[in-house]
């Protein structure tokens, strides 16, 4: 029987975008230097061993991992190897960043391997490790796709051919495995090719200009440094830092100075001038990644400035509630502030892993807890969400609601989802904890073990949690020998009323420093502290910025996000309602998804249109019905259907529709982010730029002619209809059209209507045009598009004509 616990108080959270709260360290003009700042967590050991990262972690090495390597052969990642050893001018697979897929997944390999040693795994890698080298040049040049099509052309497309983005997962690969294995196979060759680098690129005499149009370099040379004592790695970082914003790809590509714009590349003002996210998403999280990392090498406290004063735009006006960022398909990136969609959110699964690369490193830099909340997010919300329980099929996009239409998929011809939440799940310990001196933080709550060394003394906690779905933690010392060292407990951002025990006494005024409960003492063996964290169901309200998130709630408990998908609800998914009041309860579900609590609730359900004898009403009496909520992490694992995470708070009002809410839509092409059934909802736009859940639309299809169509189940004599068109200027790539027509169904012949005037075009209004009476079952909008746009439909009603 499931167990269920009533909720005395449900919590009502307003966030921007994101959930943690504004205080005032967190809007602090100035960075703290990063000298005195916890470090790397590389000097921590972590074992997981809890009911809900560890059995992910399992399925990862024992279920993605493999499939991730099969995919390689698959996709011809080795075969292109194998023809670049060769010498081989034809036959090459793949786009040309295909190399980077596999240098990621060479890279979860050997973290797991850290972790859980399997001597079939360590050979299978070793195989592909040995055609790697084979592939270098003599020079140490090694980039598969320009070995085999363009020898001669190295480096002359920097912006977009990803030769310098493959070297750095070259190099990120190349230090998992040495650290993992002890091997230096794949160093050398990292080495060998870095060396060719920092040869070729920088300031100094016979050196080029030049940076990557997608960051990663940066953040692996530090690496590589790192790992090696090379301090030439970091000089070569630096120098990609520093020249990124002098628009050498205007250069590169012989655009005049005064035509470019570098925004994409994140090339359009140096990096110490940048304010807020833009360009690609993903290039952002992992050059702020690299500036934070630079920062705290070198001392850079520009950099770290920089990085604070964006994290702030971002996390308060750019980030989902599911922890990830890049809202837009079209440039999978950034708009403008407050454009967080949810049926078209694009939030690549590797943003939402570069959201939590670039938050723990300022978590790790400046030491506040506020980075670790966002860590946390991304983690158990946006990144997880990127793989099925199963662990062979992922997601490359992460919208926030769903039609029913969009799936994870086996691998992408462009795969770098894949490789990058199996790397995460396999690094995690790394994200758990930090240390510097002899202070440790806690940043993430994950039963298992964990131990440093403060001071040349052990110190180590047994950690004992059923985190996520409970706020009980507890660490007990194991180490036999006293250690000094102050523990730093984080406290998340979304926790009220957090308390603390130590060796069984209840501590009533903790110190709290940035978020941490600080506990400074001589650890002995039998320590022990209890940690309270309590957790009831939030009720989480958008900044009224976001516009489309106007009059919906969305629910959370501890770390996760919840969604409600067309399963758990009997009723029309789009037409029911959660009340701000609604009593919310709990139940733990080990039968269901691989073990989750749930909430359950009553929702209220708008009824369907009735017929009045000359219009439809929509009836002002909604019904109840029982709803529950899934963790948004284990969405789309069951049977198709629709998903949504904000969630009405109430049913829409009573609206007056005509025979178009009764028919049947039909179209020419649909996408996996369209809704064709939002053109008949009776839901009025105020303005052509209005996105929303429910939108009919043809994009990505441009030019050319569309149509959608209404079928009813009896004849309707029709004499005149009216059209208000989608355009998302500025931010999107649907237009107004260039014409449009509306044909009916006569027997088997489609037929134009005769109409009395001409079809207008128009944004922000309605388009209406009367015709000679027809009698039929079909009627069918037909949409000539732009050239190089597409087109979309708010709302397309009919009237009957009076003889009906």
């Amino acid at each position: 029987m499931n167990s269920v616990f009533p909720i005395c108080a449900v919590n009502l959270v307003v966030v921007a975008a994101l959930t943690a709260s504004v205080e005032a360290r967190f809007i602090a003009p100035e960075p703290e230097s990063a000298a005195n700042q916890p470090q790397h967590a590389n000097a921590v050991r972590v074992k997981i061993a809890d009911a809900f990262w560890a059995p992910r972690r399992e399925v990862n090495r024992k279920v993605s991992l493999q499939h991730g390597l099969d995919m390689l052969d698959k996709f011809g990642n080795i075969a292109d190897l194998e023809l670049a050893a060769a010498g081989k001018r034809e036959g090459f697979k793949g786009p040309v960043y295909i190399d980077s897929d596999m240098y990621k997944c060479i890279e979860s390999a050997s973290m797991s391997l850290g972790a859980y040693p399997d001597a079939q795994l360590e050979a299978r890698v070793d195989g592909i490790i040995a055609k790697i080298a084979a592939a270098q040049r003599p020079d140490g040049y090694l980039n598969t796709w320009y070995e085999v099509n363009a020898p001669d052309k190295r480096f002359s497309n920097l912006r977009d051919h990803h030769e310098l983005y493959c070297a750095g997962h070259l190099f990120e690969a190349a230090v998992a495995h040495k650290l993992a294995t002890g091997k230096t196979t794949l160093l050398d060759v990292a080495t060998k090719y870095a060396d060719l680098l920092c040869d070729t690129f920088g300031d100094g005499p016979g050196k080029r200009a030049g940076y990557c149009g997608h960051p990663e370099i940066e953040l692996a040379l530090v690496k590589l440094a790192d790992e090696t004592g090379r301090a030439k790695y970091t000089d070569l970082a630096t120098y990609f830092i520093n020249a990124r914003g002098s628009h050498f790809f205007a250069t590169e590509h012989a655009t005049p100075k005064d035509q470019y714009n570098g925004e994409y590349w994140l090339d359009s003002v140096p990096v110490r001038e940048q304010t807020c996210p833009n360009g690609h998403a993903v290039r952002f999280g992992y050059l702020m990644s690299a500036c934070v990392d630079i920062g705290a090498a070198r001392q850079d406290d520009s950099l770290l400035k920089m990085a604070r004063r964006v994290w702030r735009n971002t996390a308060e006006r750019n980030t989902y509630l599911t922890g990830g960022i890049g809202p837009s398909a079209g440039n999978e990136g950034f708009t403008h502030d407050y454009d967080l969609p949810n049926l078209s959110a694009y939030q690549e699964t590797c943003a939402s892993v570069a959201m939590a690369m670039w938050n723990h490193r300022m978590n790790v830099a400046l030491g506040d807890s506020v980075y670790a909340d966002c860590v946390e997010t991304a983690l158990y919300n946006g990144i997880l969400s990127g793989v099925s329980l199963d662990g062979t099929r992922f997601f490359y996009v992460n919208p926030l609601a769903s039609m029913g239409n969009h799936h994870r998929s086996e691998w992408f011809g462009c795969a770098c989802c894949p490789p990058n939440v199996m790397r995460t799940l396999a690094s995690l310990g790394d994200y758990a904890y930090s240390v510097r001196g002899r202070d440790l933080w806690v940043n993430l709550y994950v039963q298992g073990q964990v131990a440093t060394t403060i001071d040349s003394h052990e110190l180590g906690f047994d950690v004992t949690t059923d985190y996520p779905w409970d706020g009980e933690v507890s660490f007990a010392t194991t180490a036999d020998t006293n250690a000094r060292a102050t523990v730093h407990f984080r406290v998340p951002g979304w926790c009220e009323g957090a308390g603390i025990e130590l060796n069984g006494q209840r501590v009533d005024k903790p110190e709290v420093v940035k978020g941490y409960i600080v506990i400074d003492r001589e650890w002995k063996k039998g320590d022990r502290v209890a940690l309270s964290l309590p957790m009831p169901v939030r009720r989480v309200e958008a900044n009224p910025n976001l516009a489309e998130n106007r009059g919906r709630l969305a629910i959370a408990r501890g770390p996760l996000v919840y969604c409600v998908e067309g399963a758990d609800i009997d009723a029309p998914f789009w037409s029911f309602a959660v009340p701000a009041d609604a009593a919310l309860t709990t139940s733990r579900r080990p039968d269901l998804l691989g073990g989750v609590v749930t909430i359950q609730g009553t929702a209220v359900v708008a009824q369907q249109p009735e017929w009045t004898g000359t219009l439809y009403r929509t009836s002002s009496k909604p019904r109840s019905v029982g709803f529950t909520a899934i963790p948004y992490y284990a969405w789309d694992n069951r049977s198709p259907g629709p998903m949504q995470v904000w969630l009405p708070s109430s049913p829409p009002p009573p609206r007056i529709t005509g025979p178009e809410s009764s028919a049947k839509v039909g179209v020419s092409y649909l996408s996996n982010i369209a809704n064709p059934e939002g053109i008949h909802d009776g839901a009025e736009p105020g303005n052509s730029a209005e996105q929303p859940a429910a939108l009919c639309h043809w994009w990505p299809h441009k030019g050319g002619t569309e149509w959608v169509g209404y079928t009813w189940s009896m004849p309707v004599t029709l004499g005149s209809a009216r059209v208000y068109w989608f355009d998302d200027t500025g931010r999107g790539e649907c237009r107004v059209p260039k014409s449009w027509r509306l044909l009916f169904k006569e027997g088997d012949e489609w037929k134009p209507v005769d109409a009395t005037g001409p079809f207008p075009v128009a944004k922000d209004r309605w388009c209406e045009v009367t015709f000679k009476p027809v009698k039929t079952t079909e009627l069918r909008l037909e949409v000539s598009m732009q050239d190089q746009w597409s087109a979309g439909v708010h709302e397309w009603k009919v009237e009957l004509h009076a003889d009906n």
